[in-house]
């Protein structure tokens, strides 16, 4: 016999327009009797669920994560005292050829009153709010960089060749030269130089080589001009986001500064971050739950004691960018060196990239343990052995067997044996 975790449970099926659900209630016989209803997704269809759920004396609730279709669904029956049970479809497949939403919903209930589905994580009420925010936020950044393609596109279809001079096209020097060849059909050379900024004075020559017959044509302009304009209001909506996010994480501005400290994360990282994981770590069972559900831990594939792929999953698509950043940032910190000690010790062995995912994990790990310990101190417990670790030996090449020679010659080994078994 299947054990019973939940003896009154409810399994949903969610669409668009309707939801079917079956409540499951075990008898006085263990067995299991199934009552089905089927409700609209309006409000007037959400309350009367909402109500035929507490009729039935059901507080237990499985659904899947469809879409956005399950979260006014969440947010009512969570305001109702109800608890939810938001799960991904793929532990909830039923057989195939045997599919229906009647079917779906009753295999749902099942599988929940056994306890055979994993919840997914959802944050409090506040966190989503910031969540929301963050997310929206990162939406707009990711706007502006195409419109920043788009307007790079232009300048090399017009023959202007800053890009090729200039590190940045969006620059001081750069946005003065466009915007004064946006506004005129002749060039003046001797006012172009007077925009030129102090920095890129040795360019000058370059400079006017790159804008000398230019073929800016008027649907160009039109674009460039509409680009323009579209990132100074990307940029203002951007810092408006922002300052939204910051209002609102006021009472836990005492943590954002705090994550402050590790080397790579600034104040709007830290927000970010906390935006994703929230600030109840009790969620968690440990820090590698966390990493693993921020799609920063290897994969498991194995198979007839063969390891087929240890990549990342695909999890995290908000958070993981974020902490790889801060990792790129972390590796080139001088001030505090912990990272890119770790870095360099990595790289050597597993290659940049893998060495970037391992530093982020890392990060994510500490960010755990300082919220967790409410000891809002970055001091790992090797950070002095890291730090005073001048007298280890840092291979910036390939390490080979004349190498490995001289290093102990250096170290004061006799090597002449070694020497001679190699000759």
């Amino acid at each position: 016999m299947a054990k019973i975790v939940r003896p009154i449970c409810c399994g949903a099926d969610i669409h668009k327009n309707f939801i079917v659900a079956t409540i499951a209630t075990v008898g006085a016989e263990q067995e299991t009797t199934h009552v089905r209803e089927t409700f609209t997704t309006l409000n007037s269809g959400l309350g009367s669920f909402c109500t035929w759920l507490l009729n039935h004396q059901c507080y237990e609730v499985c659904m899947e994560s469809t879409g956005k279709y399950w979260i006014p669904i969440f947010n009512v029956l969570e305001e109702a005292g109800i608890h939810v049970c938001l799960t991904h479809p793929k532990y909830t497949r039923a057989i195939k050829g045997q599919k229906t939403d009647p079917k779906d919903s009753k295999w749902i209930a099942d599988l929940f009153q056994g306890d055979y589905l994993h919840a997914s994580y959802i944050p409090c009420k506040m966190v989503r709010e910031w969540r929301e925010l963050a997310r929206y936020r990162t939406k707009l950044v990711y706007m502006r960089s195409s419109e920043r393609n788009r307007y790079q596109n232009c300048l090399t279809t017009a023959n202007i060749g800053l890009g090729s001079v200039l590190s940045n096209t969006l620059g001081k020097t750069a946005k003065d030269i466009v915007g004064y060849i946006l506004s005129t059909s002749t060039i003046d050379e001797e006012y172009l130089v007077t925009l030129i900024q102090r920095t890129a004075r040795k360019k000058t020559k370059l400079i006017l080589e790159s804008i000398r017959g230019h073929r800016l044509d008027r649907e160009q302009r039109f674009k460039m001009r509409e680009a323009r304009a579209h990132m100074e209001y990307l940029d203002q909506s951007i810092t408006r986001t922002e300052d939204e996010l910051y209002k609102r994480m006021e009472p836990y501005e005492g943590l954002i500064e705090g994550l402050a400290q590790i080397p790579g994360i600034s104040k709007l990282s830290a927000a970010l971050i906390l935006a994703e994981i929230g600030v109840d770590m009790t969620v968690w069972d440990s820090s590698k739950k966390l990493v693993s559900w921020a799609g920063l831990a290897p994969t498991n594939n194995e198979s007839a004691g063969k390891k087929k792929s240890v990549r990342i999953s695909r999890a995290g698509q908000y958070l993981k960018p974020v902490l790889v950043q801060c990792a790129l940032a972390a590796i080139r910190d001088k001030k505090n060196p912990y990272f890119a000690i770790k870095y360099r010790q990595i790289k050597v062995r597993r290659g940049h990239n893998r060495a970037i995912i391992a530093i982020a994990r890392m990060m994510l790990t500490c960010i755990y343990h300082m919220i967790s310990s409410d000891d809002l101190v970055f001091m790992p417990k090797d950070y002095d052995e890291v730090i005073n670790s001048t007298g280890v030996h840092r291979f910036s090449k390939p390490l080979n067997e004349e190498i490995a020679i001289a290093f102990l010659a250096a170290q004061g080994y006799d090597v002449s044996t070694l020497a001679k078994k190699l000759e």
